[in-house]
């Protein structure tokens, strides 16, 4: 049995990035960039009004009561103009006219004079106007040939809005880890129509692990259950491995028991066994292990909290790895609720979390943490992490903690300095 960051290193060494493709900007949500961009344009392109208004030349400052005569109109999208003096009616948005540095909102003007079709002629400003008032310079957002996203971006929506304003219509990504799911046990029923009789229960794993694998940007590209044999464990794996997938994952059959083949099963693929039990709770008889030819081999524990904890902890660094991903940022949290954990055991425990009244996170670990309930996992808003050394923890303990799911961040968005 190895500690947690024994588990990690040899995980990690046994990984690396997957390899590059191109994605058109419009569907790239969900990816992670695998170069810088550095931005072909300015943004914006050209000086333009932050509001309805006038443009004016304002070197000096125009004084209140100063009367314009109004000599043309600028709307959003109108061709360059150069600027002839006086003061040109502007919209938001627009270029401004060569010539002019100024934009007095139409509300603080007077209207002296409008044209027979009602444009206005001639204005008075009621305030001072200086140079550069209410003007949006060019570059003064991105610059041309700035770097505006680094390496292992994920790409969400914000993302993509600069990358469309740019005017970039594709970039490099990293190809999405594929990942195969197999489930073992005989008990399971993967049809919810089903009704379940003896000992049945629901499988829960595969759903699970679907949902949040994709969430952490893998394509999942099997999810199969298979029942309580090394033989139908063993084809499952070669399926997957013929299928191209870079990661396996399984549930169940890794422990100590008569109908818990897994560990023999990797060892007839001739597969190099990187660790089986790590001092943790949940999940201590996970197994890791590569096949010569790859995918690399993540079984969990079949139970709820033990998957769950396998997926946060271990498999999020792998996938991470694969995507050129650094590590996640540590982030940390007064612990509400005194803790008395398990010494050489690391302890991944559902809490939940609060922001106090200067906004400092507070994390509160949920009563019920027996591995095989759910209905507290639903309702939590994230991981406490006590490692092997932590000992007694009182409340009001600094301690770190983790996002519920990979992908999601935390729920509190606001974590501020921890007091």
């Amino acid at each position: 049995m190895i500690r947690y960051h024994q588990a990690i290193e040899r995980l990690l060494a046994a990984v690396s990035q997957l390899p590059v493709e191109s994605c058109r900007v419009v569907a790239c949500s969900g990816r992670v960039l695998a170069a810088t961009v550095r931005s072909p344009i300015a943004l914006p392109g050209f000086d333009h009004a932050a509001m309805d208004g006038y443009a004016l030349a304002a070197p000096e400052p125009l004084e209140p009561g100063s009367e314009h005569r109004v000599l043309g109109s600028q709307a959003a999208g109108d061709a360059p103009r150069d600027a002839s003096g006086g003061a040109w009616e502007i919209m938001t948005g627009a270029r401004l006219p060569d010539g002019l540095d100024a934009v007095v909102a139409v509300e603080r003007t007077e209207l002296l004079e409008t044209a027979p079709d009602g444009s206005p002629r001639r204005i008075r400003l009621l305030d001072a106007l200086s140079e550069g008032q209410n003007v949006r310079r060019a570059g003064v957002d991105v610059q041309a040939g700035e770097s505006v996203l680094a390496p292992g971006t994920p790409l969400g929506p914000a993302q993509i809005m600069l990358l469309a304003a740019l005017g970039i219509a594709d970039v490099p990504v990293v190809r999405r880890p594929r990942v195969a799911v197999i489930g073992t046990g005989k008990e399971l029923v993967t049809d919810p129509a089903q009704p379940l009789s003896g000992g049945q229960i629901y499988s829960s794993n595969g759903p699970y692990l679907a949902a949040a694998l994709a969430m952490a940007g893998a394509e999942v590209i099997a999810c199969e259950l298979v029942d309580d044999t090394a033989v139908t464990y063993a084809d499952a794996v070669r399926q997957a491995q013929a299928a191209g997938a870079d990661l396996v994952v399984s549930t169940g059959a890794v422990s100590m028991g008569r109908y818990d083949f897994v560990p023999e099963a990797l060892r007839r693929l001739g597969a190099d066994v990187l660790f089986h039990k790590v001092a943790m709770r949940p999940g201590k008889p996970l197994l890791a292990a590569s096949l010569p030819a790859g995918p690399l081999v993540m079984a969990l524990p079949g139970t709820p909290m033990a998957v769950a904890a396998g997926l946060r902890f271990f498999v999020t660094p792998v996938l991470r790895a694969m995507l050129g991903q650094g590590a996640e940022p540590d982030l940390r949290a007064v612990l509400d609720t005194p803790q008395q954990p398990k010494a050489g055991l690391r302890h991944f425990l559902r809490a939940a979390f609060h922001l106090d009244a200067a906004g400092g996170l507070h994390a509160r670990v949920m009563p019920q943490q027996q591995p095989f309930r759910i209905a507290p996992f639903a309702a939590a808003d994230g991981w406490v992490v006590l490692d092997e050394d932590a000992g007694d923890c009182a409340a009001g303990r600094v301690v770190p903690v983790a996002s519920l799911d990979p992908g999601t961040g935390l729920v509190m968005q606001s974590l501020g300095d921890v007091p």
